[in-house]
């Protein structure tokens, strides 16, 4: 893995600036039908079938619902509402779902430590009740994958390793989203349901995602989760705090992702991960901010960037002491 110092403030800036998508002013069942004319029938009847599957949780109203970015703030309001009714309705829990915006001027990265990670998994648990997964698959955006020392090559590691951590010859790396600058999931959704906003965060519009996981299958991370069944979460045990655009519980057939915890980083808090882990490895921060620890560490670490060969541009970087 080639070295890197990845502290270029213009580029960042230039990144942190790029606009949401122009989306048609069009219903999701418009775009079903320009998805068949697209795909052609086969492919598109393939790709689809997921959605097809969630047909009987699917509301007409929820279906005819336009795409996040083309929503008012009064139709925001109305689908917000809706949704909380129906987890009120589904899983007998009061939450409070928000829309959370970017903080103007801030570019989100993160760091982790990999000399002192130890794999003890409290990242995985962490973000597994944050962001309201199922409890049943036991379902996580965070994998920690055991290495063979010298390397960085993801697929010489193991997910499934057990016993006393860490092991002398194996060190820990833990993959979630990358948050990528020039993300291939972004470019392969035929239906515009995944963006990148201005401050680096790529996001999903559940309800306008159709379920092909075309962006799951370009994902070189493998970072990408699809909900093949209805989440269980017990009543108590849902997190309440919730974004439209992050942590509400998503619906059966849809691809979900990481989000760096929107719902608490654009409030001015840390990831639930980062507040999880025991050894301190992990580090988060706008990297436009000079004073900010990300900048300081990006500028004087010895900096490795996952498959930078692929040209994904992370914004997801790992260091050794």
């Amino acid at each position: 893995m080639t070295n890197t110092e990845p502290n270029n403030t213009q580029q960042a800036e230039s990144s942190a600036k790029r606009s949401l998508p122009i989306v048609e002013n069009f219903t999701r069942r418009a775009v079903v039908k320009g998805g068949f004319a697209t795909l052609g029938a086969a492919a598109f009847v393939a790709a689809v079938s997921p959605l097809r599957q969630a047909a009987k949780s699917t509301t007409a109203v929820e279906f005819m619902q336009q795409h996040y970015t083309e929503l008012s703030p009064e139709q925001k309001a109305d689908v917000i509402a809706r949704l909380e009714a129906e987890t009120k309705e589904k899983y007998g829990a009061d939450v409070t779902i928000a829309d959370d915006r970017p903080i103007p001027g801030t570019k989100f990265v993160y760091a982790i430590n990999l000399s002192v990670c130890n794999g003890n998994g409290k990242c995985v648990e962490a973000c597994h009740k944050e962001n309201n997964h199922d409890r049943s698959t036991n379902q996580s955006y965070i994998r920690v994958i055991e290495m063979p020392k010298g390397t960085m090559d993801m697929e010489k590691g193991s997910t499934t390793y057990s016993g006393i951590v860490p092991k002398d010859d194996k060190f820990y790396l833990p993959v979630q989203c990358q948050q990528c600058d020039e993300p291939p999931c972004v470019d392969v959704c035929p239906v515009k349901a995944t963006w990148k906003e201005e401050d680096g965060i790529v996001v999903v519009d559940y309800n306008w995602c159709i379920g092909c996981r075309y962006c799951e299958a370009a994902c070189p991370y493998h970072a990408r989760r699809f909900n093949w069944k209805q989440p269980e979460v017990p009543a108590e045990e849902i997190n309440p705090d919730q974004s439209y655009l992050s942590n509400r519980v998503r619906p059966v057939g849809v691809v979900e992702k990481c989000t760096y915890c929107l719902h608490r980083t654009r409030r001015g808090k840390l990831p639930a991960c980062l507040e999880a882990c025991p050894t301190g490895a992990r580090v988060f921060g706008n990297i436009l901010d000079k004073n900010s620890n990300i900048r300081w560490i990006l500028e004087n670490k010895r900096v490795y960037i996952l498959k930078e060969e692929l040209g994904t541009k992370p914004a997801f970087f790992y260091y050794f002491d």
